[in-house]
């Protein structure tokens, strides 16, 4: 059992972690939600509250008039909506990718206004000899990007938001292209417009700009109603194949499946798709992937690209961390012309 970071909360979920390899070993970001204990007749929505430093419970009776439950992440009151549970990334540690330790405390908590509902999702980038950590910052004033830097995975710095709401599913290059730092990220606009993968760049990893589009959803099939980001992209250089591969996410359906595809951008400008996956290279099918906290869910935050294996870490049904071993060559293989 995996121990709460504090008494009042119950841990409820383990999945999306990023990865890198630190230490001769591999090193897993988890995000461990949590939550308060379950009640028959009221549903709870924990909040840091940030003068305390505290995390308070806020209680909406499930019968009263205005109070939409359907959904088991959130809980709608009043037209204003609230977590259910609240979330924190956490180290774990491996020699062999498989048997990992869980520390017991967090490594990064919520900690600022704009994280009040919590910090999910991280992807972990080595660029220039530090470890660069983005995230999703969650908060009354909607769901943006924050970033952090360490050189050891002991301390952190916070660098704050880099993508402003409503944006996430942030990936940053793991070298420079044309001299500057370069991020996949998928704002998220309501009303007119698609929530799309772009591409951005910055001169020091906080200033971003020069936003273009790379790709959207497709007319039909496994990503049909909405894409996003998924692991750090990597390079590929085959006989045949040479640019930045990039496992990213799709959606479809009613109850909504994701599911794990490719991109293949080209290697000088990330904007220009070269390929994309016919079909799913993942999704779910294991009861565990189908069945949980929020069932149909296969979703990636890293993943381990060495010679033909593309070890991908991924989070099933948002309640469990599961791992695949891929073919490098199966992929490309189900690459066709975007």
């Amino acid at each position: 059992m995996i121990q709460s970071s504090t008494p009042d909360l119950q841990v409820i979920g383990v999945f999306n972690p990023g990865v890198i390899r630190h230490d001769g070993g591999v090193l897993l970001l988890l995000r461990v939600a949590e939550a308060p204990p379950a009640s028959a007749d009221a549903i709870a929505a924990p909040v840091y509250d940030v003068d305390s430093g505290r995390i308070e419970i806020r209680e909406f009776a499930r019968d009263s008039d205005g109070v939409d439950t359907s959904d088991p992440r959130i809980v709608v009151v009043g037209g204003r909506t609230w977590l259910t549970s609240i979330s924190h990334l956490r180290i774990a540690r491996s020699k062999d990718g498989i048997q990992f330790e869980i520390e017991p405390a967090p490594a990064l908590s919520p900690a600022t206004p704009y994280e009040t509902f919590g910090i999910e999702d991280p992807r972990i980038t080595f660029l220039d000899s530090t470890y660069w950590i983005n995230y999703t910052a969650v908060s009354p004033f909607g769901i943006a990007t924050a970033l952090a830097s360490t050189t050891d995975f002991r301390t952190f710095e916070r660098h704050g938001i880099i993508f402003p709401p409503p944006n996430r599913d942030v990936t940053i290059f793991p070298e420079k292209i044309g001299g500057r730092c370069a991020a996949l990220h998928r704002p998220m606009p309501e009303g007119i417009g698609q929530q799309a993968i772009w591409v951005a760049s910055s001169p020091d990893m906080v200033r971003w700009g020069e936003h273009r589009f790379v790709a959207g959803a497709r007319d039909s099939g496994w990503d049909s109603s909405k894409i996003g980001g998924g692991a750090v992209p990597f390079r590929v250089r085959t006989a045949s194949h040479d640019g930045w591969l990039a496992i990213y996410h799709g959606v479809t359906g009613s109850p909504p499946a994701y599911s794990l595809g490719a991109l293949l951008l080209d290697a000088r400008d990330p904007a220009r798709v070269i390929a994309r996956s016919r079909a799913p290279i993942l999704e779910p099918e294991a009861e565990y992937e189908r069945e949980g906290f929020f069932g149909g869910v296969v979703f990636t935050c890293g993943l381990l690209a060495e010679e033909d294996r593309v070890r991908i870490y991924y989070g099933a049904a948002d309640g469990v961390t599961a791992v695949a071993d891929l073919s490098l060559d199966e992929i490309l293989t189900g690459l066709s012309e975007p």
